[in-house]
């Protein structure tokens, strides 16, 4: 699925994974200029949409529905800069990047403080079998799983199911999981986080209502949440969930290794990785994630071996939607049929 050889057959990551923090380093300043017009041309269309959608309310509700489908991409490009926002790239003075999350926290149905901490621990940990469970897509491995009862593993199954990951799990991720502060309810500051950006949200949808009614909000809000959260799941997937990722056992596990080689770079047209604020480059980022998005395509050009590693085209991530399970003796994701053939 991926092209990460070179002419001579050579892996492009000649360089340590390791080394490759000193050389992104240079790219960590984000542009306070460039940073505000990034976030004027995402909440300008994105109100303005909110706008047309509601007058056309008077026209057409299937206009209104279209409007808000288009809507859904601001709002995922929303949620790219509050990402960048919770690694301190957005700018420079992190007490207004951490409230401008924040409000953007209430756009996207995602409370800051709890996905902040929950993010970071993801990717302190990610590609490591023994750290689990924080802020990724639950991945068993082939013997964990043939250890289950049936009952269990029917449920897994259940869980990795396309029409469940993409289709439920969106929706009850950010309509329900997150008006909790699930894993952090012992600290303080992640009940207010939670309960502070329920209370906003609940005040704008009751200002939406008290002008509008109903329709507003069965025709615009929910259908741009909702189809914004769906893409991004699928984004948050294949930025790690492919066939040459990368995961170790905690003894052997190396947070720079794990960044480059268990992260793709999702190659989209210009105007998707626009949208998506460039999360595509995933690897660079993990490898260096104080690096602001719109500075990602710089170390693309600056660095042919990072912009040939862990290609995956949009063709090609389609197949990942089948693999499951983590084979630890063949080192590669695997699907369920393919355990079934190999571990009968």
């Amino acid at each position: 699925m991926f092209d990460q050889s070179n002419s001579s057959g050579q892996r492009p990551e000649a360089r340590a994974a390791r080394e490759w923090v000193k050389v992104l380093a240079k790219y960590r300043e984000p542009s306070t200029l460039r940073s505000v017009f990034e976030f004027a041309v995402t909440i300008g269309p994105f109100l303005l949409l909110w706008v047309l959608a509601w007058w056309s309310l008077s026209v057409s509700y299937w206009l209104t529905f279209g409007i808000s489908v288009i809507n859904a991409a601001f709002v995922v490009r929303l949620f790219a800069i509050q990402h960048d926002c919770g690694h301190g790239a957005f700018l420079n003075n992190r007490t207004v990047s951490d409230w401008l999350g924040r409000f953007l926290g209430v756009l996207t149905l995602t409370p800051y403080d709890v996905w902040r901490r929950s993010h970071s621990i993801h990717h302190s940990s990610a590609g490591n079998l023994g750290r689990r469970g924080y802020g990724d897509i639950h991945t068993m491995t082939v013997a964990e799983y043939i250890e289950l009862s049936p009952r269990s593993r029917l449920m897994y199954r259940l869980y990795r199911n396309p029409l469940i990951l993409f289709g439920f799990g969106p929706a009850y991720l950010f309509l329900f999981q997150n008006r909790l502060p699930l894993g952090f309810t012992d600290r303080a500051k992640y009940w207010v986080s939670a309960m502070g950006t329920n209370i906003a949200i609940l005040v704008g949808l009751g200002v939406i209502y008290y002008f509008g009614g109903l329709m507003p909000i069965l025709l615009i809000f929910l259908p741009s949440t909702l189809l914004a959260a769906t893409a991004g799941m699928w984004l948050f997937y294949v930025q790690h969930q492919f066939e040459g990722t990368h995961w170790n056992s905690e003894e052997d596990w190396q947070l720079h290794e794990a960044a480059l080689e268990g992260s793709s770079h999702y190659v989209m047209p210009p105007v998707l990785q626009w949208l998506s604020a460039n999360i595509g480059i995933h690897h660079v980022h993990h490898l260096y994630s104080r690096i602001p998005f719109y500075r990602l395509p710089e170390v693309l050009r600056d660095y042919q071996e990072l912009a040939e590693s862990n290609r995956m085209t949009i063709r090609e991530s389609l197949g990942s939607v089948n693999l499951n399970l983590w084979d630890e003796e063949s080192r590669q994701l695997l699907s369920f049929s393919q355990v079934r053939a190999r571990y009968s």
